[in-house]
């Protein structure tokens, strides 16, 4: 399983989502958005972004309720 988290310096909700993410076992890969310029106009606004197999799943929080019902479908991670 891919996990992507666009994100950027300083924003306290991409450090909670990453700390979320990683709690599950999941291997992040950090992108920052302001980095590439195409990235930083289309998610400027809604960082953190997750995306898991290219697919984008949460923008701005992360829901743990839905992480735990994807990771379930996916058979990846543990749970809790």
């Amino acid at each position: 399983m891919k996990v992507e988290l666009l994100t950027r310096s300083g924003c306290h909700l991409c450090d909670d989502a990453r700390e979320l993410l990683e709690s599950y076992g999941l291997d992040v890969t950090l992108i920052d958005i302001d980095a590439d310029t195409e990235l930083r106009d289309r998610y400027c606004d809604c960082v953190p972004v997750v995306r898991i197999d290219g697919v984008v799943r949460f923008r701005g929080r992360v829901n743990e309720v839905l992480l735990r019902r994807i990771l379930k479908k996916q058979g990846g991670a543990r749970g809790d």
